[in-house]
């Protein structure tokens, strides 16, 4: 005979087993999701010119030398102080913003047609 304990004990092991279940096919579903769009960026990469392919990491080198090299002469040249350092971080945060967006603006994968369901 079941104390109620047990039946409680019972009930929660069960609640338990359908929510690892449910949150087990929720993990699965937005992998699939994440997968599903790198496997569409990867094919959408594939009809793009030539020129735009280049362009990705010369961009990327740009803009790193461009934030390592021309923007850390704002500390050097302002005598390497704190308020220096500050005002580099605001400026290259504002830069790396405004380059992403560039980024994001002239090399953007177009996903448009590709359906792969």
């Amino acid at each position: 005979m079941e104390g109620p304990e047990e039946t409680s004990n019972s009930v929660d092991f069960i609640d338990k087993k359908s929510q690892q279940e449910e949150s087990l096919w929720r993990i699965k579903k937005a992998s699939d999701l994440r997968r599903h769009k790198r496997v569409q960026s990867i094919v959408g990469q594939q009809f793009e010119s030539w020129k735009v392919t280049l362009g990705r990491p010369l961009y990327l080198i740009f803009c790193i030398l461009f934030d390592g090299l021309i923007l850390t002469e704002i500390p050097i040249r302002l005598g390497r102080t704190v308020p220096s350092w500050i005002l580099f971080g605001v400026i290259l945060g504002y830069v790396i913003m405004l380059q992403k967006q560039y980024y994001d603006q002239w090399f953007d994968v177009d996903l448009t047609g590709l359906d792969m369901n």
